[in-house]
């Protein structure tokens, strides 16, 4: 084996740098494994300034976070490299052969895939550039920031009168835009109750202002002010790699309604179907927040760990066994 192929062998592969996948190469170099963490460089989280709910680094930015996160991993020495892994293939003899996009491959015993998901949004003119800023998704994330600011709920799905149920705990000045969604009975007696205006009509523009949004524009012509757009996207794996690996995505359903595909794991280590293959974070579990994904990360950092621990000492028993075997063979040769 040459040197370089011997630089590109390691117990754990990480595929992808975000939260989840730098606290599981965290935990794994502390170990005292070899890890390479393989990262794109595209966080879901990059369109927003400041993240919230991760206790310590509340009002932090998302882009220092995982600086921060990228150095202690490699102050204990573990190697980042920026790249993006398109597919894995199991090995012979065990472990797996990962191939990047720029064509080169490298060596795992284990893998962690932490490669998160992309936030697929409504089709809505000027909708994806103000994604994370003030048109938003999730409460626990920003609803602080907007409270008691006019705030509107685009329907797009089933959720959404459950979404203008969540945000009015931020604000009392909640409209729901009906888009093209038809609401029933029941909805529209909830959300009288609740407070909460319905906006009829389908949205076809946003309007911004100096500071930021300022409202929406209906088809015919109407205008619906609002500090912040909320909206539902569809969580998508990125499951590339997961897929090569006969490990594809699934739908995932929030009371009986699909909102995007994740791949399955464990619950408690990640581990996935495929012996020596873990998952983490926003690509096994959609709706998780940056904390949670990081506290995924480390359970599956300690299942691996325990996992080679378990193979170096069966490995160990193996070799001891014929080692004793052996030498039981050469001293009867001896007598006789």
């Amino acid at each position: 084996m040459d040197d370089n192929e011997m630089a590109n062998r390691f117990d754990v592969v990480v595929v992808g740098g975000g939260a989840a996948g730098l606290a599981g190469a965290l935990t794994l170099v502390r170990a005292r494994r070899s890890v390479l963490v393989l990262d794109s460089g595209t966080p879901r989280n990059a369109p927003a300034a400041h993240l919230h709910g991760y206790l310590g680094h509340d009002g932090h930015s998302p882009a220092a976070l995982l600086a921060e996160g990228r150095a202690e991993v490699a102050g204990y020495g573990g190697e980042i490299r920026q790249g993006t892994a398109v597919a894995a293939d199991p090995l012979p003899g065990g472990g797996f052969l990962v191939r990047c996009g720029d064509g080169s491959t490298v060596r795992a015993r284990r893998l962690l895939v932490a490669t998160g998901l992309v936030d697929e949004l409504p089709g809505l003119p000027g909708l994806r550039e103000r994604w994370g800023q003030d048109v938003l998704h999730c409460p626990y994330c920003h609803g602080w920031e907007v409270r008691d600011e006019p705030l509107a709920v685009l329907a797009t799905g089933p959720l959404a009168v459950h979404q203008a149920q969540l945000w009015r705990n931020w604000s009392e000045r909640v409209t729901l835009l009906a888009h093209t969604r038809r609401l029933t009975v029941q909805d529209r007696e909830l959300l009288a109750a609740l407070g909460v205006a319905v906006a009829e009509g389908e949205v076809t523009g946003l309007a911004v202002g100096e500071e930021g949004l300022t409202g929406v524009t209906l088809a015919d012509g109407t205008s619906v002010a609002c500090r912040a757009l909320v909206v539902a996207p569809r969580f998508a794996a990125r499951s590339g790699v997961l897929t090569s690996l006969g490990l594809p995505a699934v739908a995932v359903e929030r009371d009986g309604h699909a909102i995007g595909t994740c791949v399955p794991s464990d619950p408690a280590t990640g581990a996935t179907a495929l012996a020596g293959v873990w998952v983490a974070g926003n690509v096994t579990a959609p709706t998780e927040q940056i904390a949670g994904a990081a506290a995924q990360g480390l359970k599956a950092a300690v299942a691996i760990n325990t996992d080679l621990i378990e193979e170096e000492a069966r490995r160990a028993v193996e070799a001891h066994r014929a080692s004793a075997g052996a030498g039981a063979g050469t001293g009867a040769a001896r007598r006789e």
